[in-house]
């Protein structure tokens, strides 16, 4: 046998071949297939600590949007205006720019409400809707997800009723008598609007909200005395923070509320950003700079898919409307689905929208149409003006509403005259054309004899949005078609 001088080893897949003492070493001839970059490549960022977390930031702002977004409004109502759990805040008319909130709606009054169901269940007591009224709205879970709808097409059908909301740990016995829903989440908080029967006002609306009541199951037996604030000439803002502090809103949250299956992922991420359960918000100031930039990214990101939206999403395929609930392919707005998450459809469908209802059917009973470019084809600029024919024959058993929202934050836009709406109601006190239609402008100036047919945009890049209340089936069917906005300057 003979002995070979060579010593050979073997580190990391890799041989290395050394000689003894007074020869030459061989030469590397080959290199394993992986392991390494190719050669000659570089690496993209100096900073990987800052990479990292901006990556982070960014993707978990897309994924948390919904429940931020609740969050947000949860503090606006709390910390900003004083109210409490089981607080009612109820409108005594129709919100203005001071509501600073998503596409919200102009014709009839907002009910709100937080609570905590952590603990201890909650009640909520519901009116019947009847000659007096009718309430219409969604509770909905940290996560955004409506848990019950309210009114004659929710858990009450119309009845009213005592509603009991009890926590994902729940263990308890339901007393009889109650409606029982249980939430997948510790915080949550109802949106409702108070619709004015036939014949009655909006002050007969306003009284009708407050015959709602919430409060603790110990108190069942004597409930306190409901607290009620009316806000509607407070300034009142629930949009997000595109900047860091977005992220203490996320943490304050996702640190207290039970961890989904599906978004343990996440979760471990976030701890790279200072966010963990158990622990104090506490960013290092690399990621307080990455959270930054990366909630303003996420507006621009998010921005440019709304610009860049595919036909097949417009209502008309000749038209530019589109509609203003975006839902997933099972009508509803969790977009999850067996085998994936989809994190930026559900980011679209709540960066312009707030409180969606658990499903939305072929044929609802209200549809909204957002205008996304002039008759062109050419996206609505900021400081232009456009005008728009609403026809004698819109197929709607209701009404129709025109509103008006900056598409930068797509809430209301503050003017001088702090009017955000045009309707069908009040076409009388329009200039009406020949055949009994209207045509409707929007811009910074009214034309001139035409102030009661515009909406100021106050220089804002604008946002239209059409309501249909009770569409008829020539509108599904798509036989009617709604003219577009013309540019006219």
């Amino acid at each position: 046998m003979t002995t070979n001088p060579w010593a050979v080893f073997l580190i990391a897949g890799t041989m290395f071949a050394f000689a003894p003492a007074g020869q030459t070493s061989a030469q590397v001839t080959q290199e394993p297939l992986g392991g390494q970059p190719p050669p000659g490549s570089m690496r993209s960022n100096v900073d990987f600590d800052y990479q990292i977390k901006y990556q982070r930031a960014f993707e978990a702002m897309l994924w948390s949007l919904p429940s931020v977004q609740v969050h947000g409004g949860r503090v606006a109502t709390i910390d900003g205006l004083g109210l409490k759990d089981n607080d009612i805040l109820a409108m005594s008319g129709p919100a203005t720019p001071k509501f600073e909130t998503w596409t919200a709606n102009s014709s009839t009054p907002y009910i709100i409400a937080y609570t905590d169901v952590k603990k201890e269940p909650v009640v909520l007591e519901v009116p019947p809707a009847g000659a007096d009224g009718s309430l219409y709205g969604q509770v909905v879970d940290a996560w955004q997800m409506t848990i019950a709808d309210i009114g004659p097409s929710g858990v009450d059908g119309g009845k009213g009723g005592k509603i009991l909301f009890t926590a994902p740990d729940f263990t308890g016995t339901v007393p009889p008598g109650y409606i029982h829903v249980k939430s997948p989440n510790y915080r949550i908080m109802f949106g409702l609007r108070s619709v004015r029967a036939p014949g009655k006002s909006a002050e007969d609306a306003y009284a009708y909200s407050r015959r709602l009541k919430m409060y603790y199951l110990s108190q069942a037996a004597n409930p306190p005395k409901q607290n009620f604030v009316d806000a509607v000439d407070r300034r009142y803002t629930t949009l997000q923070r595109h900047d860091e502090r977005y992220y203490e809103y996320l943490h304050a949250t996702f640190t207290y509320e039970p961890v989904r299956p599906q978004d343990r992922h996440i979760m471990g991420l976030l701890a790279t950003l200072g966010i963990a359960r158990g622990k104090p918000y506490n960013p290092d100031d690399v990621a307080k700079r990455a959270m930054r930039q990366a909630a303003v990214d996420v507006w621009h990101y998010l921005q440019e898919r709304f610009d860049n939206l595919p036909r097949t999403m417009y209502f008309w395929p000749d038209r530019q409307y589109v509609p203003l609930l975006l839902p997933d392919k099972n009508r509803g707005f969790s977009y999850e689905y067996p085998d994936r998450i989809d994190v930026d459809g559900r980011a679209m469908a709540f960066f312009w929208c707030t409180m969606a209802p658990g499903q939305v059917s072929d044929r609802p009973a209200t549809y909204y149409l957002m205008a996304m470019a002039d008759n062109q084809g050419r996206p609505l600029e900021a400081g232009r003006t456009y005008r728009v024919t609403v026809p004698t024959n819109v197929p709607i058993r209701q009404f129709w509403a025109l509103t008006m929202y900056d598409r930068a934050t797509m809430a209301f836009i503050y003017t001088q005259s702090m009017r955000t709406t045009l309707d069908s109601y009040g076409v009388d006190k329009m200039k009406q054309n020949a055949d009994g239609s209207v045509t409707l402008y929007i811009g910074p100036v009214a034309p001139d004899g035409l102030e009661a047919n515009w909406i100021p945009t106050g220089g804002k890049r604008p946002l239209p949005a059409f309501r249909f209340y009770g569409p008829d089936e020539a509108f599904y069917a798509r036989t009617f078609k709604m003219p577009d906005f013309e540019r006219v300057d």
